[in-house]
C-alpha cells in the first residue's frame, strides 16, 4: 500500500439494474453474507424509477446513475471502467449468490492464474414457483452442469473476467446489443479468438429469482437469444458443440420437425402415424438424461409436463435458426461491417495491474 491508498480488491462486483425491486434487495443482501471479503460493489443504475439507486446506497455500493436507459451491456461497461478490482464479477440484479459463490470463484482463479474468465450456473432450487420458471431455470442448471469445463463462451448471470482483458477486448458490444441479449456470448467468442482461456466452474452458482411466464420465455429465447446467437455463430464461424449446441440438441431439432410433419401426414396415411410414434421414441431417447434430471428434482408429474415443453423448445429453436440464418445471409448481401469494439479507456491506466503479454500492458 502506497501513500495511504487502499489495496485493490480481488473482485469488483458489477450489477446493472433497472427497477430491480425486491429481487434486487435480495441480490444485495446475499452479497453481504459472502464468506469472501476482498470485493467492492458497483451498481450502475440504468434509469430506475423505483428507488433502486437509494437501495444500492443503503448497501454501501459505489453508485453510477446513467440518467437514461442504456441497456445492461453499456451499464456493465461503465462499471468496468470505474472498477478497482483485479477481476470483474458480473451478476444480474435478479440473482442471489450463495455464501460460497465468491470464495469458490476466487479459489479457482488463484489456483489457475492462466485462466482469463470463468462463469458458473443457476442452482437447482429456483425461487419462482411457477412451472415455466422452474423448467427454464432447472434446464439452465442442467445444461451448464453438463457443459465442458474448457468453455468457449461467457455468461454475465454469474461470471468473472480479468479487468485488463475485458477493457482490451472493448467490453460488451453496445452497438450490436443495446438491449439484453447475447452480449456475454459475443464477448466470450472474442476472448477465444485472441487465445483467451475460459472455464466453466460448476460450484460457482447463484439462485435465479426471475418469475418467467410462457410468453416472456418464448420471446426471450427466440428474439433475445436464438436469432442473435445464430447470426453470431455464422458471423464468427463458431460451430462449437457445447452447452445448448451439443449434437443431440441439433438432432432433436430435426427430429421435432420430422415429427410435426409425420403428425400432419397421419391425417392422410396410417403409416405416417407409425412414423410419428417412432420419431417420438427417438426424441425421448435423445433427451433421456434431462428427463431423468427433471424426475429426480421435481418428480414424475413435473417430468411429464417438461416433455412437451422441451419439444416446444426444440421447435422454436428451429425457427430461431432459420430466421438467424436468413438475417445473416441478408447482412452479407448488404456487406454489413464485421467491426469489433475498440478497447475501452482505462481511468486507472497509470496503475500497475496483473496482465498477460497477449493483451498488452
Amino acid at each position: 500500500m502506497k501513500n495511504g491508498t487502499k489495496p485493490s480488491p480481488f473482485f469488483s462486483i458489477i450489477i446493472p439494474v433497472y427497477n430491480g425491486g425486491c429481487h434486487f434487495e435480495r441480490c444485495l443482501s446475499a452479497i453481504q453474507r459472502s464468506r469472501f471479503f476482498s470485493w467492492e460493489l458497483i451498481v450502475v443504475d440504468d434509469g430506475s424509477t423505483d428507488g433502486s439507486d437509494n437501495l444500492a446506497r443503503q448497501f454501501g455500493a459505489r453508485l453510477f446513475a446513467t440518467g437514461k436507459r442504456l441497456g445492461p451491456a453499456a451499464a456493465r461497461n461503465i462499471g468496468a471502467k470505474i472498477a478497482r478490482g483485479r477481476y470483474l464479477f458480473f451478476i444480474d440484479a435478479d440473482c442471489e449468490m450463495h455464501d460460497d459463490t465468491l470464495s469458490n470463484a476466487a479459489s479457482f482463479l488463484k489456483k489457475n492464474k492462466q485462466v482469463d474468465a470463468i462463469f458458473g450456473s443457476y442452482d437447482d432450487s429456483p425461487s419462482a414457483p411457477g412451472f415455466v420458471a422452474q423448467y427454464k431455470n432447472l434446464f439452465h442448471h442442467y445444461v451448464h452442469q453438463n457443459g465442458n469445463e474448457e468453455a468457449s463462451t461467457f455468461w454475465t448471470g454469474c461470471g468473472a473476467i480479468r479487468r485488463s482483458c475485458f477493457l482490451r477486448l472493448g467490453g460488451f458490444d453496445v452497438q450490436r446489443y443495446p438491449r439484453p441479449s447475447i452480449e456475454d456470448i459475443d464477448l466470450g467468442y472474442r476472448l477465444k479468438q485472441v487465445d483467451g482461456e475460459i472455464r466453466l466452474v460448476k460450484n460457482v452458482q447463484v439462485k435465479h429469482l426471475k418469475e418467467w411466464t410462457f410468453s416472456s420465455l418464448i420471446k426471450s429465447d427466440i428474439f433475445d437469444r436464438g436469432i442473435p446467437w445464430t447470426r453470431l455463430i455464422f458471423r464468427d464461424k463458431a460451430f462449437v458443440g457445447d452447452l445448448n449446441l451439443q449434437t443431440h440438441n441439433r438432432v432433436s431439432v430435426v427430429t421435432v420437425y420430422l415429427l410435426v410433419l409425420a403428425l400432419f401426414g397421419s391425417f392422410f396415411s396410417i403409416l405416417a402415424l407409425d412414423l410419428a410414434l417412432g420419431l417420438a421414441i427417438v426424441l425421448f431417447l435423445l433427451n433421456t438424461s434431462v428427463y431423468r434430471f427433471f424426475y429426480h428434482k421435481r418428480g414424475f408429474p413435473f417430468m411429464l409436463g417438461a416433455i412437451p415443453m422441451h419439444a416446444l423448445y426444440y421447435f422454436y429453436n428451429g425457427i430461431s435458426f432459420g430466421c438467424g440464418l436468413l438475417l445473416h445471409t441478408w447482412a452479407k448481401f448488404q456487406q454489413e461491417s464485421l467491426r469489433t469494439p475498440a478497447p475501452l479507456d482505462d481511468p486507472r491506466k497509470s496503475e500497475r495491474e496483473l496482465t498477460y503479454n497477449r493483451y498488452g500492458t
